[in-house]
């Protein structure tokens, strides 16, 4: 039996408007939370092993100061292959020998900054619309590591890309914002990140310390990751490393809590030289986490591993001793905490856990809690039985 033209007009257009439903969930990011909604909020407590709980409060920090050296475009084989043992030889020392801790960060499509850094501090998946607010981004609205930081009192300073003075415009106690427009410097937009360093090093006034270098991926966009500019900037950002890593080794002899040194990458670069879709040399970038805290025996040979990007966020919630982000997705980076006390390892896994927990049931309506199963009986006599 045929379907008459109007049955199947009718069916066309439930198909359309199926279609741009999935479409606009998609394009469109969810909804945002305040980074104040939760703020008040105790933690959860910990798990009671008899009578009550007594921990009840966040485990204290694990780091005293936190630097993030975010490199634009810094895919993962310009640290972890050739190039990085030819132009960057401290990192790779650090990588390799070192107390150090290296993966492979897959950041999720689109693979453009703002996204980028959305997902580092919120630990979620931005949606496809930020593609377009990537050209002029609005304050971040959504529960992330840097609102939290500030909530608890900690003194942030940032250098670089003024995406983030966009997205955090009254976070920073200090900040000196470059623009990504003219894609062709490479030179002047990490000098102005670069000059403020030596003083910045030498102070104590400060707890965050945040530098997003440009000019790689701006030398991708004018020639390519085969560029021969691209050696030169790799080493750039190796003896700059290098001076973070020692300053911060002097002023650890008098500190209570080691310090902890994040290289990370936004996204990759194509083997265009662009970067914005989910091949693997965009989405793939390199991650080194650097602290005299991740203790490392002689021989002991680690190769980066895979995680998500968006493990960031716990990882820095948890080194800073702040609650995770609420729209967190991701997943405490487990080696950082794997010297610690097995109690305090528990404790931090269980407040990862209790966040996902509540972001799925906030998301998930059908989601519940199903019932410990019954221990299942033997039958009678079988005591008795062998």
């Amino acid at each position: 039996m045929r379907l008459g033209s109007g049955t199947f007009a009718a069916g066309c257009v439930v198909i359309e408007v199926l279609g741009v439903a999935l479409f606009l969930r998609g394009f469109f990011p969810a909804p945002v939370f305040s980074g104040t909604e939760r703020q008040a909020e105790s933690p959860a407590p910990e798990p009671s092993a008899g009578a009550s709980s007594n921990w009840t409060e966040l485990p204290p920090p694990l780091f005293s100061k936190v630097v993030i050296m975010l490199i634009d475009a810094l895919r993962d084989d310009f640290v972890f292959g050739s190039k990085g043992v030819k132009f960057m030889p401290y990192t790779t020392y650090l990588v390799e020998k070192g107390s150090s801790l290296s993966f492979v960060a897959e950041a999720k499509p689109p693979t453009v900054t703002m996204p980028r850094i959305k997902a580092l501090l919120t630990g979620s998946l931005p949606g496809f619309i930020d593609v377009v607010r990537n050209l002029n981004s609005p304050t971040l609205l959504e529960d992330n590591v840097i609102t939290r930081a500030k909530a608890a009192g900690k003194r942030i300073i940032f250098y670089g890309d003024e995406t983030w003075v966009k997205l955090f415009p009254k976070h920073f106690v200090e900040y000196d914002g470059t623009t990504s427009f003219f894609v062709s410097d490479y030179t002047e937009v990490d000098n102005n990140v670069t000059r403020h360093l030596d003083k910045v090093l030498k102070r104590q006034d400060w707890d965050v310390l945040i530098l997003h270098y440009l000019g790689l991926d701006h030398i991708g966009h004018i020639s390519g990751p085969s560029s021969p500019l691209i050696g030169p900037k790799l080493s750039e950002m190796d003896s700059i490393l290098m001076k973070i890593h020692t300053s911060l080794l002097s002023e650890e002899r008098g500190a209570l809590l080691p310090s902890l040194l994040a290289l990370c990458g936004d996204h990759g670069m194509s083997e265009a030289g662009g970067h914005g879709a989910s091949s693997m040399e965009e989405v793939n970038t390199a991650l080194v986490l650097i602290s005299s805290a991740f203790e490392r025996k002689p021989g002991d040979v680690r190769h980066p591993t895979h995680v998500q990007q968006t493990d960031l966020a716990a990882t820095l919630s948890v080194g800073l001793g702040l609650p995770i982000p609420k729209s967190n997705t991701g997943s405490l980076l487990f080696r950082v905490v794997e010297g610690r006390p097995v109690r305090e390892q528990l404790r931090l896994l269980h407040l990862n856990t209790v966040q996902l927990s509540k972001l799925l049931q906030e998301n998930v309506p059908s989601y519940k809690k199903g019932p410990r199963p019954a221990p299942a009986r033997r039958p009678a006599g079988a005591e008795q039985q062998g």
